[in-house]
Parts: C-alpha cells; structure tokens; sequence
C-alpha cells in the first residue's frame, strides 16, 4: 500500500511580526511577509467569544506544508501567522507530521467578528 502525503493546495503566505516605534512613545506591530507557503488546511473547531467589539468566532485548524530546516525564514514557529486572502491563521504551535520531519503541522486559529 502506497501512502500519499498531505494534499498541499492552498497558498498561504507565512508572516512574521515586526515592532517599532509609534512616533507617541509606544510600540507599534506590523507584519512582514517571508514568502509563499502551500498548504493543506483543515479545520478542527470553533467557538464564539466576546471581544471588546462584540461577538467574534473563533475557529482552530491544523494546517500542514512542507518543512525547512530548524532556523530558515520560511520555516513557521509560534507567533506569526499565516495569510490567505483577507484570512488570518494566528500559528499557536508547529509539531512534526511525520519522523523524517518532511512535513510540520501548524496548529493555527482564526478570529473573526460575527
């Protein structure tokens, strides 16, 4: 039995965040594109919650794409996020998919207003 890997059909573009100063005395976080990623996307589950602008649903995936080496720029960790469009995926966590760490699994979560 031949096995397949992950279905890598959508393109996500990986971003990280970047501080600097406001001009006011205070930090401001901007986000800086590290390049294009495909990925297999699948969500998991969802909730609604209160945010300071109403009701917001909170959605959790496990997205999967290929891995880079520990340290390269196109490799996602923890804190930044993933694009697709106007969707944000904010990456929670990465673990290995599989024992020769040919793929990662971002466990990823979306919030939007409802």
């Amino acid at each position: 039995m031949v096995m397949s890997g992950p279905q890598l059909t959508r393109k996500l573009v990986l971003e990280a965040p970047v501080e600097s100063a406001d001009g006011s005395g205070g930090r401001r976080r901007d986000w800086v594109a590290l390049g294009a990623l495909w990925a297999e996307v699948d969500g998991r589950s969802g909730r609604e919650a209160r945010g300071a602008a109403g009701a917001l649903s909170r959605a959790r995936y496990r997205i999967i794409v290929r891995a880079e080496p520990e340290g390269h720029s196109g490799r996602p960790v923890a804190g930044q996020r993933l694009r697709e469009g106007t969707r944000v995926f904010d990456v929670l966590a990465v673990t290995e998919l599989d024992a020769e760490a040919r793929y990662l699994i971002c466990h990823a979560e979306e919030e939007r207003a409802t």
